[in-house]
């Protein structure tokens, strides 16, 4: 059975019932469980209430880089993020790339979302894109020993995955590894200890070939599964039980229900 990993189901244009047939699919497809990502705060309860009947359906909470106007306080992020319900930290992390220009708040948030996983226990899920020394050294500085996260929808330098892993986080990967363009990413993969991959789809966005140009969806995690699995010469379903484990490993209070 596969895990989608991180998905932002609530980001999908579809109805509440469009989306039960979409999760429908997935299942269909050997997807047992979703982890549905937090990118703002102010949303972050709509989001809840949204998947909060849905028992194969994990949430986090926290404010993703890229919508810092949606920032809310140290104390905010703890009290929605301290909820039984909320199984991780984010997602959160630095992306120079888009917003150069709010980089001294992306670091403040960054720190505040890595003192309160430190706080409550919980893992961390971070995006990092052209911010691989900053990302790496906050980490360094501000993480507790038992803290552990993700870096999710890998696309940087194997040097930045390694760097991760010796802290204890997992590398997850997208559909962007289907790419054709994606040679440099293809040899990441291959060097990333199947112990430490996870497996994703973003969705909505970044739909994996063969679905380029449509909107992603959680079922398509299995062409991601497919592909990686060709990359490391496993089969799909040796990658499908040991990336699931990694799942529940990192995410120990997610609850299996397959």
């Amino acid at each position: 059975m596969l895990v989608d990993s991180h998905c932002h189901l609530d980001r999908l244009d579809q109805t509440p019932e469009q989306l039960r047939e979409t999760l429908h699919f997935a299942r269909q497809r050997g997807v047992e469980h979703f982890l549905c990502v937090s990118v703002s705060l102010k949303d972050f309860p709509a989001m809840a209430k949204a998947v909060s009947d849905i028992p194969d359906v994990s949430i986090s909470c926290g404010v993703h880089p890229l919508h810092q106007e949606d920032a809310a306080s140290y104390e905010a992020l703890l009290e929605m993020a301290s909820a039984e319900n909320v199984v991780a930290i984010g997602e959160t992390g630095l992306d120079y790339f888009y917003s150069n220009d709010t980089k001294e708040v992306q670091i403040q948030s960054f720190i505040d979302h890595i003192k309160v996983a430190n706080q409550l226990e919980k893992p961390l899920i971070i995006h990092t894109r052209d911010a691989r020394e900053d990302t790496i050294a906050l980490l360094n500085k501000y993480l507790d020993n038992n803290t552990k996260g993700v870096l999710h929808c890998f696309t940087e330098s194997w040097e930045m995955a390694e760097q991760a892993i010796e802290l204890g986080f997992y590398i997850s990967i997208s559909g962007i590894v289907t790419f054709k363009t994606a040679t440099e990413l293809q040899d990441v993969v291959r060097k990333i200890p199947l112990e430490r991959l996870l497996i994703e789809t973003d969705s909505p966005w970044l739909a994996p070939v063969p679905y380029r140009g449509k909107q992603n969806q959680p079922g398509y995690v299995r062409e991601v599964a497919e592909f990686i699995a060709e990359l490391k010469g496993v089969s799909v379903e040796e990658l499908a039980s040991i990336t699931t484990k990694n799942f529940y490993t990192l995410f120990s209070l997610a609850k299996a229900t397959g």
